[in-house]
């Protein structure tokens, strides 16, 4: 199964902002609800958000309710994060899923992105 491919990260300051992108070609992209997910070293990695197929609905983890938002363009099978007035907690390596349910990752992982941010 084609894995989804991640891009966006980097190196920024707090309260910066940061677009992350996820392109998916390995499903019928407009089927599945689609999301991102994080991970720091030691930790499991964790629900942020996820987009439903239309792109109407979104939802978050509290830590990024507010700051974070997901969409998503079906005609260009990619799906994006826009992240807001980041804070240090946010540095993370960044994961697409091509299939979400109960805030879960069911379907294909990326490679991931790092994104540091610095205080």
């Amino acid at each position: 199964q084609v894995q989804p491919v991640e891009s966006g990260g980097g190196l920024v300051q707090a309260g910066g902002s940061l677009r992350l992108s996820c392109a998916a070609s390995g499903r019928t992209f407009g089927s599945y609800v689609m999301g991102w997910f994080r991970q720091t070293p030691g930790t499991e990695r964790e629900f942020v958000a996820a987009v439903t197929r239309s792109g109407r609905n979104s939802y978050y983890a509290d830590s990024v309710k507010g700051r974070f938002t997901i969409s998503r363009d079906n005609n260009k099978n990619t799906i994006f994060l826009q992240v807001n007035s980041r804070k240090p907690a946010d540095t993370a390596v960044y994961y697409c899923n091509d299939d979400v349910a109960d805030r879960e990752g069911r379907g294909s992982w990326g490679q991931g992105t790092q994104v540091t941010v610095s205080s």
